[in-house]
């Protein structure tokens, strides 16, 4: 079993920045993928960002590319997720997910999820 635990959330004004966290704890994976998607009320849940086990590659949706990005320490078992030139439509529950195998954008193909930080951006 993995636990995952999100911290970093809150309010924060349009223009600002947040760094959010998400450390994997319990039995973990040789080799895994980590993703951060979100969840704003009444919108079905929607790719961030996902990064492969080394780090090397990483993706982005298209609207956060520029303003976010994803990095991971394999020692502390955490990824992150920088978030500047936050905008108002950034606001939802962000939530970050473990998959055993190679990257996705997919919620279906994670295995594990945390329970999710606020993420509110003010205009």
């Amino acid at each position: 079993q993995v636990q995952l635990v999100e911290s970093g959330g809150g309010l924060v004004q349009a223009g600002g920045s947040l760094r959010l966290s998400c450390a994997a704890a319990g039995r973990t994976f040789s080799r895994y993928s980590m993703g951060w998607f979100r969840q704003a009320p009444g919108k079905a849940r929607e790719f961030v960002a996902s990064i492969s086990w080394s780090g090397s590659s990483t993706s982005y949706a298209d609207s956060i590319k520029g303003r976010f990005t994803i990095s991971r320490d394999n020692a502390k078992n955490t990824v992150y997720l920088q978030m500047n030139s936050l905008k108002p439509e950034d606001t939802a529950v962000y939530v970050c997910a473990l998959r055993a195998g190679e990257r996705s954008y997919s919620p279906s193909a994670y295995d594990y999820w945390g329970q999710g930080t606020q993420v509110t951006v003010s205009s």
